[in-house]
């Protein structure tokens, strides 16, 4: 993938995360969607900024080569990671809403499961679309 594609992939990625999100949370809510939108744009800020943090730490601690992780490793990465995540965002979801610590625990838990299968299923079907597109586009194969 070329820069530009990068650019376009995270990007849709976001929105669409967002969007979905904010669109999950009012229907299993009570809140505004406007103060669902201001809290899903921060949480998503947030996950970004944590990502790039989380990984370098994570990086400095586990050298070597990336391809060559092990699965117990993945998974420890990625719990870490989200129960990281969770630490700051949880705080913030119950400022933002208004609501008690428990209450932001329990939607900040459910958007997370969501974006793990949104993100699964979201690279599953961009990938294969992108196969269709560039070979049509492009007659041929594309990296």
């Amino acid at each position: 993938m070329k820069t530009t594609e990068r650019i376009f992939h995270s990007v849709f990625f976001e929105v669409l995360a967002v969007s979905l999100s904010i669109l999950g949370l009012a229907i299993f809510t009570n809140h505004d969607i406007t103060a669902l939108s201001g809290t899903m744009i921060v949480i998503a800020t947030i996950s970004m900024v944590w990502n790039f943090i989380f990984n370098w730490m994570f990086d400095k601690f586990f050298t070597g080569e990336k391809k060559e992780r092990t699965i117990s490793l993945r998974i420890f990465h990625v719990v870490l990671f989200e129960v990281g995540l969770l630490f700051v965002t949880v705080p913030v979801m119950a400022y933002l809403l208004h609501v008690g610590l428990w209450d932001a625990f329990m939607m900040d838990i459910s958007v997370t499961i969501f974006i793990t299968i949104y993100a699964f299923t979201f690279n599953l079907v961009y990938d294969n679309m992108r196969l269709v597109f560039v070979k049509r586009v492009f007659n041929h194969h594309y990296e």
